[in-house]
């Protein structure tokens, strides 16, 4: 029989078994046996995760609609997969909020930050000075997940 000290170092040496136990620990009402303190974290973890994916799907639009607005000389072989990839990233974003509506405030709160994060790494990208993009966002929120916005281009 499992205790709650075997089930601690279970999440050590195996992750996978540990959550696959856990998860027959609960559906048996096995509670005096449960790694508790290691639950709560991985409870916890799960928000900081949704967190860093829509950060970083935020950050990645960002930066392709900032290729697209401003990289002259790649726009005309480039625009057709920035576009992709903008739809793609929109659609993800989408897809999280939907299950998640609760991140809508913090995707408003990182939204700043995500624009000057991309703003740095596209200039870095396409060895435009940083200058070339506006220090303000160049659109509003609603803007950037509109499936039917796009900046104006270069060409």
């Amino acid at each position: 029989m499992l205790t709650q000290s075997t089930t601690e170092k279970l999440y050590n040496q195996d992750f996978c078994l540990w959550v696959e136990t856990t998860v027959q620990q609960l559906q048996l009402k096995q509670f005096e046996t449960i790694d508790w303190e290691n639950l709560i974290e991985e409870i916890k973890d799960l928000s900081g995760s949704q967190k860093r994916a829509l950060e970083s799907l935020l950050s990645r639009l960002l930066e392709h609609l900032l290729k697209i607005g401003y990289w002259k000389s790649e726009y005309q072989d480039n625009s057709n997969h920035w576009k992709g990839e903008i739809r793609a990233f929109r659609k993800q974003i989408k897809k999280l909020l939907k299950v998640s509506p609760s991140l809508r405030p913090y995707l408003e709160d990182i939204f700043e930050e995500c624009y000057q994060d991309a703003r740095e790494i596209v200039a870095d990208v396409t060895a435009l000075s940083i200058d070339t993009f506006p220090m303000s966002p160049i659109a509003s929120l609603e803007q950037v997940l509109d499936e039917n916005w796009l900046p104006k281009t270069c060409t």
